[in-house]
């Protein structure tokens, strides 16, 4: 396992490079526990939710697919099993992920690579489909990387994409900022001996937009917002977009 993580969410979620370099470092310590922590986190719904994102997307004849902030390739695995004649890609920004992702993906179905989803390394209308589960709240510019969803995907492509969905109102998001510090940091010591591990989770939603707001960002950046499905007591969201034409 790598060096126990000390940085504090909050002394650094606030600015791009800032969340970005936590990202590494969290993600780093994380990994080889990643699995059991979306499991013990979510009660046991993680895997359906997974299946569920990918059975929402359209029936495409071999499509172009890439799952952002991918981890141990969970979703990646599905698209390959849904598209078996389409490629799929899958990048993280951990390498440690990646090496896990890899390790299972034993026939080779899957283009594994490290990668920054804000800075993709894709030509202009080139993919069919983007997806990503836990991946937009940690984006490091949630506008810029919309952005850069919306120039790698063709027009009328479909993005897909799995989070947490922050309510309207301070009370609802304060009952749900300590409940998800509480829990996220019980698994932290549990899986890390490091609550710091999984209970940024709260801090990571101090900038993310609620649930009234954020279809009108992803309208501002390209993307028509075709469905929003409530998960978990509406805990999580399933957000299914459409790049404009």
């Amino acid at each position: 396992m790598s060096e126990r993580m000390t940085l504090k969410a909050g002394e650094h979620l606030g600015t791009s490079e800032g969340k970005r370099n936590f990202n590494a470092v969290h993600f780093a310590e994380s990994a080889p526990r990643y699995d059991l922590a979306t499991r013990g986190l979510s009660l046991g719904r993680d895997a359906a939710w997974k299946r569920i994102l990918v059975s929402s997307l359209p029936d495409l004849a071999d499509p172009a697919c890439l799952d952002v902030a991918c981890g141990t390739g969970d979703v990646a695995f599905l698209l390959a099993d849904r598209f078996p004649g389409g490629a799929v890609h899958a990048i993280d920004l951990t390498p440690g992920m990646i090496e896990i992702a890899q390790q299972r993906d034993s026939g080779g179905r899957v283009q594994f690579a490290v990668g920054d989803m804000s800075r993709l390394d894709f030509p202009n209308a080139s993919l069919d489909l983007v997806t990503g589960s836990y991946a937009i709240r940690n984006a490091p510019d949630l506008g810029a990387t919309l952005d850069e969803f919306a120039r790698v995907l063709k027009p009328g492509g479909v993005a897909a994409f799995l989070d947490f969905s922050k309510p309207r109102g301070l009370i609802a998001q304060a009952m749900q900022y300590h409940l998800l510090r509480l829990w996220g940091g019980f698994w932290g010591l549990v899986l890390h001996c490091n609550p710091r591990i999984h209970g940024y989770i709260s801090a990571s939603l101090r900038d993310y937009p609620d649930e009234g707001s954020i279809a009108g960002v992803f309208e501002a950046h390209g993307f028509r917002e075709e469905s929003a499905r409530p998960l978990f007591g509406g805990m999580m969201r399933l957000h299914l977009l459409r790049r404009s034409p």
